[in-house]
């Protein structure tokens, strides 16, 4: 039976749904992780900063993967090896196996949302892509809400391992569905077919092409804030600097995911409601910086002001979800996977790189110091986004 195209797309963000989950547990379970492990907050940082730094380099293949051989096939290979990657770091019994199954974690999680943007790409016109990207977002970020207060008990009750096990068993379930549920597309047409080389080297030159280069910048230090609050130092902020134990951290959690599930909603709606597309962009970026900065002030602010600050992060950082959009456009049908992906080397990249600069800044300034290095990176690559527009854009 074939399934409508809304369908589809839901089944392919499921995938999202469990890079989401993955990727965001550790900072739920950091001081249990760090025990464990026998590491320090540096050291978290640097071993979960493995992960973004696979997803970036993964992303030469899947977007060569995704313009080859399609959607499903890319899909069923890289939910599988999230099933691997879920199960190393369960049954890691110190930090070389946890860091192979962040490494293959991050590889398998590089496509989770490039697939049901591809798909979306060659089934929809401009305005409905517009909207599903933010549907596709939203969807895809409700992965943080079972990361939130539902693994929280789970770390509580079981362990962090038994976190692992859980989103193991997602992934094995989503692909299941991929393999019965979403149908084979023709792989995108090209006059000349290309070398894999050749395929990479399109890829990286998409990169730092003068069209896209000014999202480029911005997405450097865009999806680093998100990543680097919700992913790693948002659990112990909570916990360490605020005084709640992990289960109230974790409701607090919740409510700022449930922000950036409707964040890229309300901003797909505005993006195709309202032209100015540029602005939306630098006016959220600017707020979410500064709100970081608002949060780590009020250090001595009873908990809800971290709800506040946070919800109006998670909101206004949403406006990333727009940066799709802006690629779609840039480039040629034949191109949009590798250029969604060349806009995810920059995404997980920068959160490679400045999440290894928050380590070290933790290591002297502790958690506020950390979150700190996002707010900075965020306002200054926002700074250089703006600057970069041709003038009759601005």
């Amino acid at each position: 039976m074939k399934l409508p195209i809304a369908v589809v797309l839901v089944i392919l963000t499921m995938g999202h749904v469990f890079s989401n989950m993955v990727r965001t547990l550790p900072a739920l379970a950091a001081d249990v992780l760090q025990r464990d492990l026998g590491i320090g907050p540096e050291g978290l940082a640097q071993l979960t900063g493995v992960f973004p730094f696979a997803f970036a380099l993964a992303m030469l293949p899947v977007g060569v993967g995704l313009d080859r051989w399609g959607v499903r096939p890319t899909s069923l290979v890289l939910l599988l090896l999230g099933v691997l990657g879920s199960l190393l770091a369960a049954v890691a019994p110190g930090t070389g196996v946890m860091l192979l199954g962040q490494v293959v974690l991050g590889f398998s999680c590089s496509g989770m949302m490039m697939c049901p943007l591809t798909f979306a790409s060659r089934t929809m016109d401009a305005p409905r892509f517009a909207l599903w990207s933010g549907i596709t977002q939203g969807i895809g970020n409700s992965g943080m809400l079972l990361s939130a207060s539902p693994l929280a008990l789970l770390v509580d009750w079981q362990g962090w391992r038994a976190g692992y096990v859980a989103c193991a068993g997602f992934a094995l379930l989503v692909a299941a569905l991929v393999a019965l549920g979403v149908p084979r597309l023709p792989a995108a047409r090209n006059a000349a077919r290309p070398t894999l080389w050749q395929d990479a080297r399109q890829v990286l030159a998409l990169l730092v092409s003068p069209a896209l280069r000014p999202v480029m910048v911005l997405a450097f230090a865009s999806f680093a804030g998100q990543f680097g609050v919700r992913a790693l130092w948002g659990g112990p902020w909570l916990m360490e600097e605020k005084g709640l134990s992990r289960v109230s951290a974790g409701n607090v959690l919740l409510i700022y995911t449930i922000t950036v599930i409707v964040g890229p909603m309300l901003n797909g709606w505005l993006a195709r409601v309202w032209p100015h597309r540029i602005f939306l962009l630098a006016a959220g970026h600017i707020i979410a910086g500064l709100m970081l900065v608002a949060m780590v002030a009020g250090a001595d602010l009873p908990p809800w002001w971290d709800v506040l600050t946070l919800s109006i992060f998670g909101l206004a950082l949403c406006s990333q979800i727009i940066v799709f959009s802006l690629v779609r456009a840039a480039v040629p049908e034949a191109q949009t996977g590798r250029a969604l992906s060349a806009n995810n080397i920059a995404f997980f990249g920068g959160a490679a790189i400045l999440q290894a600069l928050s380590g070290v800044a933790a290591g002297f300034g502790g958690t506020a110091a950390g979150l700190l290095t996002f707010a900075v990176a965020l306002l200054v690559c926002t700074g250089g986004f703006v600057m970069l527009q041709p003038r009759v854009q601005r």
